[in-house]
């Protein structure tokens, strides 16, 4: 049985591993000319994490250091907006590991043989017979899986009807920093923009901003220090350190929800089925939660019968964490001041069971 990946980021990539280990010929077919990510960490959070542990792979992760849950919001002055006990996190849910995603990349693919890669392959249409057209000509696999990402060729290719993602609103930077002393991971927020760090097992921080923009709307490094110049310590010289050239900014976009995920013998994983707000820090680990799934059931089922039991399964969830990180993300973008003054009175005095609604679904996930 030969599966056809379309797109090596990491969710493609985790399928292929996945697929691989079960015995598939294994094609995947990446645009750019070489298989990488840069400028930026991610968190991989318990449930992605078991899902890297479903691939032989998340011990390797472990072994890089563990990493501490997100402590909580602040306020630019500050003052604690949202607390949270990190040690019960851990206890109810498992380990996190921060890593930058360029290593999370690079040990992928050393879980892949060579033969199986095609970077600098532009593919151009698939069909759902499992034919994908690309620059070289065409190749044909018994299942083909789109994860292509948010601008997916092959969701576009097999559901033209369907209107295309959707600007939220807001812009995204990120970067990592020399090691800085920052203690715990953060998000800050502001007045329709945001600030998040996460130190990473070599000492480095990965941070990000969010802010309301304009669509396709770009703004340097020295604009950013100047806008978060009288934030509480440690984001002046997170953004003191940064350099010009490791800073990447992306709008913000999600998809509508779709009525399926799969055509066909071919099936859309991660950002090319579901691309949502980075609200919640779970696009990728959805996307590994996808893979793994994906391969579990078609090698089990079969391909007909275990596509269906993969759109089963993964949509409904899938498109509720979407739902929850787009509501959980909102006051932060909030830009009225009435509407700030009840947020930063209100937040504080919310019960715990209110934010664990959001949470506890995403990170108890297993196989």
């Amino acid at each position: 049985m030969k599966v056809t990946i379309v797109g090596g980021g990491i969710g493609g990539l985790a399928a292929a591993v996945a697929f691989h280990r079960r015995g598939w010929e294994v094609e995947v077919l990446e645009r750019a000319p070489e298989f990488t990510e840069i400028g930026a960490g991610v968190s991989i959070q318990p449930n992605a994490l078991r899902a890297l542990d479903a691939i032989g792979l998340g011990d390797r992760l472990r072994d890089g250091g563990l990493a501490d849950p997100v402590a909580g919001v602040r306020l630019a002055n500050g003052r604690w907006l949202v607390r949270n006990d990190v040690d019960d996190l851990r206890r109810r849910f498992g380990q996190w590991v921060t890593v930058h995603r360029a290593d999370l990349i690079d040990l992928l693919v050393e879980a892949l043989p060579a033969r199986a890669l095609r970077p600098g392959t532009d593919v151009r249409a698939v069909r759902p017979d499992g034919t994908v057209v690309h620059g070289g000509g065409e190749t044909v696999a018994d299942l083909v899986v789109g994860a292509d990402g948010v601008h997916s060729v092959t969701r576009r290719s097999l559901w033209p009807e369907i209107p295309g993602p959707r600007y939220v609103g807001y812009t995204t930077w990120r970067f990592i920093v020399p090691p800085h002393p920052v203690g715990e991971s953060v998000e800050t927020w502001g007045r329709g923009e945001r600030f998040g760090h996460l130190p990473l097992p070599d000492g480095r921080v990965y941070c990000y901003v969010m802010a309301n923009a304009p669509a396709r709307s770009r703004t340097g490094l020295d604009r950013l220090r100047e806008r978060f110049a009288r934030w509480h310590d440690p984001i002046p010289a997170l953004l003191s350190a940064a350099r010009e050239e490791t800073v990447s900014q992306h709008d913000v976009h999600q998809l509508p929800e779709l009525p399926t995920y799969v055509s066909g013998t071919v099936a859309l994983l991660g950002d090319a089925a579901h691309a949502m707000t980075p609200n919640l820090g779970q696009g990728a680990c959805q996307a590994l939660e996808d893979a793994v799934t994906l391969a579990a059931v078609v090698d089990k089922l079969g391909v007909p019968a275990g596509l269906e039991e993969y759109d089963r399964s993964r949509r409904p969830r899938t498109q509720l964490i979407a739902r929850r990180s787009r509501q959980v993300g909102a006051p932060a973008h909030w830009t009225s001041p009435p509407l700030i003054a009840l947020r930063d009175a209100m937040l504080p005095r919310l019960p715990k069971s209110f934010f664990e609604r959001s949470i506890t679904p995403a990170y108890t996930w297993t196989l």
